[in-house]
């Protein structure tokens, strides 16, 4: 296994319950995953949910800084169970060994008859490209940098993206300094109600069955305000604009000419799936991304990819979510299980 985020956890969990020798490879040097680089003005209040882990409550919400208290929570819960976490471990590439896998690390190496990948995308910040960006003078920052909202006080920031994190910063940074909100398509607010998350699901299983790259999850949803944006929209900070055409050195400038000053382009522009060590393995389709193989009627045990039955992705396309995550750990070890019982039956044919 690669990855032990929640989806990683979870898997690692069904897997010991079924009795199947497995490690698990981390990159970071303690548990918590993509949690561990969260922001620090990120309290629990302000996530937007955390499903429980297979027989462990997940914890509740409160003004506790999430990049300390998920964290703990996923160390106890490696050692309550005994995971076999092996870390720091970053894998640079899986090669095909006849029926074999090889997982490479530097100069270390673990061979195996299927692996299950939960890299997730935190490792991979999406920064799209616009004429002049290296000639700008001003700090560039991604989501994955994000100080938190002091660091930009007094200076003028152009927010980029049109997602749920772009509209938490903006919470954040108006009431402290001059914001400036720039989205490509205009973006889509939800109008109350509540959000059908299987029909969400459902949306990105099809573009991941057809072998496209998932889409966003609040593409689908809309975005919506929290009581701590209220002021942040009195301010003005959702007062969108167009996307720019190009960056100068002291700001960003329109097609039409006009010119917006800044000192700090905060790219809050999404991540893609962390995927390139399986790379060797060509699972991608024509079409860009790794097509899934139907699971149950629950679209979220989609896991095993379509080209390649070894491999089992969990937290990718429409397991992309905490919930999702849990589920699809479930469906992975199954499917991991079935996939060595055929491989047995088989030699002993």
């Amino acid at each position: 296994m690669i990855g032990a985020g929640q989806a990683g956890l979870s898997a690692s969990y069904h897997l010991q319950r079924l009795g199947i020798d497995h490690v698990l490879l981390d990159a970071d040097e303690r548990a918590g995953g993509a949690w561990r680089h969260r922001w620090d003005s990120l309290t629990m209040d302000d996530v937007h949910g955390v499903a429980d882990l297979p027989d462990s409550a997940a914890p509740g919400r409160g003004p506790d800084r999430a990049n300390a208290v998920i964290p703990d929570w996923f160390a106890a819960y490696e050692q309550s169970h005994g995971l076999p976490v092996v870390r720091p471990v970053r894998v640079d590439r899986v090669d095909s060994d006849g029926e074999l896998l090889v997982v490479r690390a530097g100069e270390r190496s673990w061979t195996t008859r299927t692996l299950v990948n939960a890299t997730g995308t935190w490792s991979r910040p999406f920064v799209p490209r616009y004429p002049g960006q290296e000639t700008f003078r001003g700090e560039q920052l991604h989501t994955a940098d994000y100080p938190g909202p002091d660091h930009f006080r007094g200076k003028r920031v152009v927010v980029v993206g049109g997602g749920a994190s772009a509209v938490q910063f903006l919470g954040e940074l108006r009431p402290v300094t001059e914001t400036v909100w720039v989205t490509r398509r205009e973006p889509v607010w939800r109008n109350g109600g509540e959000i059908d998350g299987r029909a969400v699901v459902q949306l990105v299983e099809r573009r991941v069955r057809q072998g496209l790259p998932p889409a966003s999850v609040v593409s689908h949803t809309g975005l919506a305000l929290r009581p701590q944006e209220r002021l942040a929209e009195i301010l003005g900070a959702y007062r969108r604009r167009p996307m720019f055409a190009r960056i100068e050195a002291d700001g960003v400038r329109w097609a039409d000419g006009t010119f917006e000053p800044a000192d700090v382009i905060l790219w809050a522009t999404g991540f893609r799936p962390a995927v390139g060590h399986l790379a060797p393995l060509r699972l991608r389709s024509e079409y860009g991304g790794i097509a899934l193989l139907p699971g149950t009627t629950d679209v979220q045990t989609s896991v095993t990819a379509a080209r390649d039955p070894r491999v089992q992705l969990v937290g990718y396309g429409p397991s992309a979510s905490t919930i999702g995550g849990n589920r699809a750990g479930r469906a992975a070890a199954l499917a991991v299980r079935r996939f060595l019982e055929e491989q047995d039956e088989r030699a002993a044919g």
